[in-house]
């Protein structure tokens, strides 16, 4: 019963608006709370199955390792723009070759696009980014060192943060710029316009086309998707731990808080999950107004 309310004559009281009973407007019977209910669609998440959805926040914190890496080795004269070129063509043919494989890709307007398209596609991103690299490399000459660092460890959080993790494919429009202006902002640092050329060409296959792949082969090959990501994961602390073992004893403490102790915590706190719904609740209108729209 309310806190102001009084037991009500013999007439019954009734839970509606429109009529006019001889109650207080605050008062409810007993069957009131008759109508709780608790943790109504709940959804009972499984650890492994928690872990596996993880898998896909450590692979792309791995990606950024990866490519953080090889501008490190490049930017130290370890690694050949040549080099990064000539394993980034091969690893983007057999990516490709991959996706068209499990499945046929559809243009904007639902239908198929054909390895033509995506041949022009690409020369003329790559055509354009050979051109103007003599600029990028120039980009930031006004620009410290250490702002030009800080500027591409806030993108790098920023494409993480906003990732579009339940479906990466196409990466979110926010996430990719992130990630390519951090590029842009490192590339420039490198010693000449080829490694620009270089950097920035990695950049796209890293940021842009792998996470088509791996969304591809999640939805397709679901049995080889975990395979892949520790694959990924293993690579970027064995890469990152050729040049800094500390980074790379890092990035192993992290993906592993990432896919095995925050799954734990996540599983291991639902029980202690209550939600409680009744007719207290503001009601909803579910009313289709698409014939308000035409």
């Amino acid at each position: 019963m309310g806190a102001d309310s009084t037991p009500g004559p013999d007439v019954p009281w009734r839970k509606v608006l429109w009529e006019r009973q001889p109650f207080p407007d605050n008062y409810v019977d007993q069957r009131f709370l008759e109508e709780l209910r608790r943790n109504v669609g709940i959804r009972q998440y499984r650890y492994w199955a928690v872990v596996r959805e993880a898998g896909l926040v450590a692979q792309q914190l791995s990606c950024v390792a990866i490519f953080l890496t090889l501008w490190l080795y490049m930017e130290q004269g370890l690694l050949s723009p040549g080099a990064l070129l000539w394993t980034s063509l091969p690893c983007a043919l057999l990516g490709y070759g991959l996706y068209q494989a499990l499945g046929p890709r559809e243009g904007s307007g639902g239908e198929p696009r054909t390895p033509l398209a995506d041949l022009l596609s690409a020369t003329i991103f790559l055509s354009f980014t050979f051109g103007f690299s003599p600029v990028l490399k120039t980009l930031t000459e006004s620009v410290s060192t250490d702002t030009v660092y800080a500027m591409s460890a806030v993108m790098l959080l920023a494409h993480l943060v906003s990732f579009p993790y339940a479906r990466p494919s196409p990466p979110g429009s926010l996430s990719l710029n992130a990630a390519l202006f951090s590029s842009v902002c490192l590339a420039s640092r490198l010693p000449g316009a080829l490694h620009t050329f270089a950097m920035l060409s990695c950049a796209l296959v890293v940021f842009a086309l792998w996470p088509c792949l791996l969304h591809r082969i999640k939805e397709h090959a679901p049995g080889q998707f975990a395979w892949v990501c520790v694959a990924v994961c293993l690579g970027g602390v064995g890469g990152l731990g050729f040049k800094w073992l500390g980074g790379a004893v890092l990035l192993a403490l992290a993906l592993g808080s990432v896919t095995l102790l925050c799954p734990l915590l996540l599983v291991r706190l639902q029980r202690h999950k209550d939600n409680i719904q009744g007719p207290w609740d503001e009601a909803e209108i579910r009313e289709d107004l698409r014939h308000f729209l035409n």
